[in-house]
């Protein structure tokens, strides 16, 4: 008999303002595992107990007002640690632990600012570094996904105006190649192996731009990795659009995807 998993992802925009929506979406839609990005919260000031009390555990790993990432869990994560840890100066941006046999690395991944600066090519170097990361500790065999707000749209598909955004950060060439070298190590799109070429599939909407639900201005620049063993056990991916449209919305979404797993 298989064993039937949830797992998500989700940049809250503050884990404290979102909370409630985090709280709420877990519940009705019985995820077992959800990655948060952008907790923007030190350690000590992290909301455990409404999550606990919520029946939920939680390993975090964060910061002041910046970056910082968590994971609300069913069941208490294993091996959890933080960061990268290859010796180079390192911020809240990633955690891990292993959930019911499954490895789960949240990331989030820094965005760059302009591509002419020098965030751009920090952001370059952190997804090198995160490549070996994937090779240090595991192998394309290992049960492994990586989830997160990546910050960079693979695809034409996976933004509303290729050719405008030719240059952004999130799009740029070099930063769509760099994802793709961490792909070639032996990850795979989840949602694209169930959607694809479906256009207009997008989980990022800029706050600062009117009516971008509706003119579909958005980017897919949050997703699913997985190893070959995960990405075979995947029954369905989707993105609930309709979490965006909830009062005081992340402008990020849910990002979700089912797995039938062998009996541990």
């Amino acid at each position: 008999m298989t064993q039937y998993c949830r797992i998500a992802t989700f940049n809250a925009n503050s884990i404290r303002a979102r909370l409630e929506q985090v709280l709420s979406w877990m519940a009705t839609t019985e995820t077992d595992v959800l990655c948060v990005q952008e907790t923007k919260v030190q350690d000590s000031e992290f909301p455990v107990d409404p999550i606990r009390e919520a029946g939920l555990s939680v390993v975090y790993h964060g910061q002041k007002a910046h970056a910082g990432v968590a994971i609300l869990s069913r069941e208490p994560l294993e091996q959890v640690d933080t960061g990268l840890r290859d010796g180079e100066p390192d911020e809240p941006r990633l955690i891990r632990g292993v959930y019911r046999g499954i490895a789960i690395v949240n990331t989030y991944v820094p965005q760059g600012r302009d591509a002419d600066s020098e965030y751009f090519q920090y952001k370059l170097r952190w997804l090198e570094r995160l490549r070996a990361f994937f090779e240090r500790h595991y192998t394309p065999k290992t049960p492994l996904l990586w989830l997160g707000d990546l910050n960079v749209a693979p695809e034409p598909i996976d933004v509303y105006d290729p050719k405008r955004l030719a240059n952004h950060v999130d799009y740029h060439p070099a930063a769509r190649a760099a994802l793709q070298r961490i792909c070639d190590w032996g990850l795979v799109d989840v949602f694209r192996r169930h959607h694809p070429g479906e256009a207009h599939q997008y989980s990022y909407w800029d706050y600062r731009m009117r009516n971008v639900l509706e003119r579909r201005a958005g980017w897919r620049v949050d997703h699913i990795m997985a190893t070959r063993p995960m990405a075979e056990a995947s029954t369905a991916a989707w993105i609930d659009v309709q979490a965006r449209m909830a009062d005081r919305p992340s402008d990020h979404t849910f990002v979700v995807a089912d797995f039938d797993l062998p009996p541990r």
